[in-house]
């Protein structure tokens, strides 16, 4: 693995990083699944009303995209990254080996989720998590758009992740419901 910095992206970060960058490239994280397993209170709902975002959970695999950072930007991304992931400090901060889809092996800044923090859903059934984004909003919007949003560009990325699409047509399901 060489010294160069990379940061690893497996939900809103793989569409719009909001940082400077040098390569981007696709990628796969292996010991951490992509999962809605962290009560989101700020971004996608409040405390009144919680909505669920995207964590690393243990186990499984989870493909991604990676971004090389140059030197000269890795303050300012790396400033960047801990205020848009760290606003309630539900992530652990990890450096993690992934694999780039040419085969490189390189280290990556990661947030994985933390299982001791109280915004810990953990894992929850399907029907669960579609019930708490079903209506949830945050300063960052409804959480069913930020569901969809995933599951498109997942998609345009070539990745099918079934759990996801299953869950979106639960909470879509709901909201019809509900209207």
């Amino acid at each position: 693995m060489s010294d160069e910095r990379w940061v690893f992206g497996y939900g809103s970060l793989m569409w719009r990083p909001g940082f400077a960058f040098a390569e981007r490239a696709a990628a796969t994280l292996h010991g951490r699944r992509r999962a809605f397993c962290i009560y989101s209170v700020h971004h996608r709902g409040t405390y009144a009303r919680p909505g669920l975002v995207l964590g690393l959970a243990p186990g499984g695999s989870t493909r991604g995209m990676a971004y090389r950072i140059a030197d000269r930007d890795w303050e300012e991304v790396y400033a960047y990254l801990l205020e848009r992931e760290q606003p309630t400090e539900t992530y652990l901060e990890a450096r993690r080996e992934v694999r780039l889809a040419d085969g490189r092996r390189v280290e990556a800044l990661v947030f994985l989720s933390d299982i001791h923090h109280p915004q810990w859903a953990g894992r929850l059934s399907l029907e669960r998590q579609a019930e708490l984004i079903a209506g949830a909003t945050g300063l960052s919007g409804r959480n069913v758009d930020y569901l969809r949003d995933l599951v498109e560009h997942l998609r345009e990325e070539g990745v099918r992740d079934r759990c996801m699409e299953t869950l979106l047509g639960l909470v879509q399901a709901r909201e019809l419901v509900a209207s």
